[in-house]
């Protein structure tokens, strides 16, 4: 079992920069994949960024070298440094978590963190 809760969005202009945080409470946290998703209004949700257990980074085609994660095991957290933001990159963010492998199907999700940029 895993618990997570994201913090650190805002609002924002076009431009600036965000960063998120992820705290995960439970076991083997190095063990699972993780991963920042992200829902804006009226849209399904879409895969942002994750990270394997071996730490391979595997971004979506629209983070474009913006947004950073970054996995820390010794404190099961899990950061996305978001940089030059845009409006179309608002949203709901969240953080998820699975097991072993990075797919699509996530079993640990967050209650979200919402991000807001204006132009």
């Amino acid at each position: 079992q895993l618990q997570l809760v994201e913090s650190g969005g805002g609002s924002v202009r076009a431009g600036e920069s965000l960063k998120l945080s992820c705290v995960a409470s439970g076991n083997l946290f190095n063990g699972y994949c993780l991963a920042w998703f992200r829902q804006a209004p009226g849209k399904e949700r879409e895969a942002v960024v994750r990270v394997t257990v071996d730490e391979r980074v595997l971004s979506a085609d629209f983070v474009k070298g913006r947004f950073t994660p970054d996995r820390d095991n010794k404190e099961s957290r899990f950061y996305l440094q978001m940089n030059s933001l845009q409006p179309e990159d608002t949203g709901m963010y969240f953080c998820a978590a699975e097991w072993a492998w990075c797919n699509n199907n996530f079993t640990y999700w967050g209650q979200g963190t919402q991000v807001t940029v204006s132009s």
